[in-house]
């Protein structure tokens, strides 16, 4: 039986968006292997048509490549999205925390005053827009005083470039300094069943001051598809090659915990995808699940996770599953 797409509200900002987003890192290419435009454009077109309304990107995915694309694949349809990107890993500048080397150039993590009045500009020029709906810290800088980030995103509001905040990879501490400074108004972490530390740490805190929270890595960067099996091989840039989550002991795992799902999903005509991305949603806490696709039709199974409601019963059944199959999962 197919419902409405869960829409939910982003803390108190007022936007309401699908509880399905549509997370774009994949199609920046960066560190997934390479893209492909067409076709990723294709997935945020067939998200659209879905009901997805909830786009996640950022400067850091291929830097710059995926909030092009998502620019280019928004003409005639920035109405129908919720329209997310980040602020704070740059390369234009060196101050900061340095983080990574992209291709020989060095990543900072800075969230000084001028580098997101800059950032601001580029992703609004790359993004083809007038304003972004929610913009997001992606990491946190420890040089930079919170009350300072938040006095420029506070600014760029009042200014209308953006209409809501969030920051994301944050600690309890540094979302408490958020919510002391201005109105946060969501988080975005890692959270999956095989990463399930923040119910006891961020949660709590955001539910108390109704910050919304947005998921990423549902599926564990595939290993919860119900795809991955044990044989599969990662070529390339490609992060999973190396990753110890995707150890042979941890797929067959993962395998015996999917054979449980999917009786569960074919109840509801559902893929265990499906079914875990829903599963996700009903977590206390959990207001909404950023999932990447590459192509139409990812997206579009994506989509209609948002479209099934998992009885009480059946997410306990999926949480004993769990708690039996990934006892001792190397994160």
């Amino acid at each position: 039986m197919s419902h409405e797409m869960l829409t939910r509200e982003i803390g108190a900002s007022g936007i309401s968006a699908s509880a399905v987003g549509l997370g774009t890192w994949a199609i920046g290419g960066w560190m997934w292997g390479g893209t492909d435009v067409d076709r990723s454009i294709a997935a945020i077109h067939a998200s659209i048509d879905e009901g997805i309304s909830l786009i996640d990107t950022a400067p850091a995915y291929g830097q710059g490549v995926a909030e092009e694309i998502v620019g280019k694949a928004l003409k005639g349809r920035r109405d129908k999205v919720v329209l997310a990107t980040k602020c704070g890993l740059v390369w234009h500048s060196q101050q900061g925390n340095h983080f990574f080397d992209y291709e020989g150039k060095p990543v900072h993590r800075y969230l000084g005053k001028d580098a997101i009045i800059y950032e601001v500009e580029q992703s609004l020029k790359r993004l083809q827009v007038d304003c972004i709906d929610h913009y997001i810290t992606h990491w946190q800088d420890p040089t930079t005083p919170i009350e300072e980030t938040m006095e420029a995103l506070e600014a760029l509001k009042t200014q209308g470039k953006i209409r809501s905040i969030g920051a994301s990879n944050t600690s309890v501490a540094d979302v408490e300094a958020y919510i002391a400074a201005g109105q946060l108004d969501a988080i975005q972490e890692e959270y999956s069943m095989v990463r399930r530390d923040i119910e006891n740490t961020l949660l709590p805190v955001c539910q108390k001051a109704g910050v919304a929270a947005l998921s990423y890595s549902s599926l564990a960067l595939g290993l919860l598809s119900g795809k991955m099996t044990p044989e599969r091989v990662f070529s390339g840039d490609d992060q999973r090659k190396d990753n110890p989550r995707f150890s042979m002991a941890n797929r067959k795992k993962v395998a015996a915990l999917m054979e449980t799902i999917r009786p569960i999903g074919a109840a509801h005509g559902a893929t265990p995808a499906q079914i875990v991305i829903a599963w996700t949603l009903q977590q206390p806490g959990i207001t909404f699940s950023l999932c990447g696709a590459r192509d139409a039709q990812q997206a579009s199974e994506n989509a209609k996770a948002g479209r099934i409601r998992l009885s009480a019963e059946e997410v306990s059944l999926i949480d004993r599953n769990a708690k039996t199959h990934l006892s001792g999962l190397d994160a």
